[in-house]
């Protein structure tokens, strides 16, 4: 259960490095007006199939620089050799790619409490709950993270993921045409991977969850993402809310796989996450805009070092040889979401909280 171990850098900069042989990017605690409000000091995500697909390229989409944790941008795990960000979701039309879909989620899992115990050691951690977020099959591994119980997670932000494999797969044969081509052990696979036949124990978590769909997306359709959640509901979850942006899947522009400077789908997104992490995460004063954040996320005496920009994230993730990574200033918070409450679709006023 070894990792790279990574050359700490500067205060502020982003760290690369292999945690039980996964690469990751971490992105250090350097809100300036929030401090963590509780014992949770790191989020995990992971990107999809579809664009971001990589590790750096999440990170740039959604660098949720407000929270006052970590954010570490985890690569879905390798299969047969083969990287998932050499796939798209149109290969969960074949077998195969159903098995490598399904290989990389259940891995993802499976090996996240050794993961954790290598990124506590790499970034100074103790040990404690975990948010966890994730983008299309990235979202599917963290809502599996949150079914299973590998590890305790306080919230969880999903946007567009894969609930269902199945349902991916139809949304495919009438976009393009086709035919699924499943043997017997994908669609076994592809049940057992149903997560909205998990909503109890996903329920039973006591987890804060926010679901984000696209009203454009025509793989996991905004209906399937309300119908999840109003069926969490049901079976006890209290504290599960739902969000939609104007957009279709992709939160990052082809190829997805380099950081890359966020498109405005993902600029919006990342200003609902962090508000929403804020909310659950963090305790927001002005009078902390004067001290620094600790790796361990509290706030101590000194000088706020900056936010990693993007050619700091784009650096991380390369090796010296090949780091020309574009310049450019994160962009500002994106317009308010599109809020799913109940049969109709409204507007929301700022943050994705709901009233009392």
């Amino acid at each position: 259960m070894s990792g790279d171990r990574p050359n700490r850098p500067d205060v502020g900069r982003p760290i690369s490095g292999t945690a039980d042989g996964i690469a990751y990017l971490a992105l250090p605690p350097t809100a300036v007006d929030a401090r963590p409000a509780g014992p949770t000091r790191l989020i995990v995500a992971w990107p999809g199939f579809d664009p971001p697909r990589t590790a750096p390229a999440l990170a740039a989409a959604l660098p949720l620089t407000g929270v006052p944790t970590w954010r570490v941008y985890l690569e879905l795990p390798a299969v047969d050799g083969r990287p998932p960000s050499g796939l798209d979701s149109g290969a969960l039309l074949t077998s195969e790619g159903v098995e490598a879909y399904g290989a990389a989620v259940e891995q993802a899992v499976e090996r996240l409490p050794a993961v954790l115990a290598d990124l506590r050691r790499d970034l100074g951690l103790g040990d404690g709950p975990i948010g966890v977020a994730g983008f299309s099959a990235g979202g599917a591994a963290a809502l599996l993270t949150v079914a299973r119980g590998v590890v305790p997670v306080t919230a969880a932000a999903l946007v567009a993921p894969v609930i269902a494999p199945a349902n991916a797969a139809r949304s495919l044969e009438k976009r393009s045409a086709r035919e699924r081509d499943w043997n017997e052990r994908a669609g076994a696979l592809a049940e057992r991977l149903d997560l909205g036949a998990r909503a109890g124990e996903i329920a039973g978590r006591d987890t804060a969850l926010l679901l984000v769909a696209g009203t454009k997306d025509r793989l996991v359709p905004p209906t399937e993402i309300t119908a999840l959640r109003d069926l969490l509901r049901r079976r006890g979850a209290t504290a599960v809310e739902s969000a939609a942006f104007p957009m279709g899947h992709a939160l990052a522009a082809e190829p997805g796989t380099e950081a890359r400077p966020p498109i405005t789908e993902a600029v919006r997104v990342d200003g609902a996450l962090t508000d929403w992490f804020r909310d659950r995460l963090a305790e927001v004063s002005p009078d902390l805009g004067s001290g620094r954040i600790a790796s361990d996320g509290d706030a101590v005496d000194a000088q706020a070092p900056p936010s990693p920009t993007l050619p700091d994230v784009a650096a991380a993730s390369q090796t010296p040889a090949d780091s020309g990574a574009p310049a450019d200033d994160r962009p500002a918070q994106g317009q308010a979401p599109v809020r799913f409450d109940g049969p109709r679709v409204e507007a929301a006023s700022g943050s994705t909280r709901r009233p009392g």
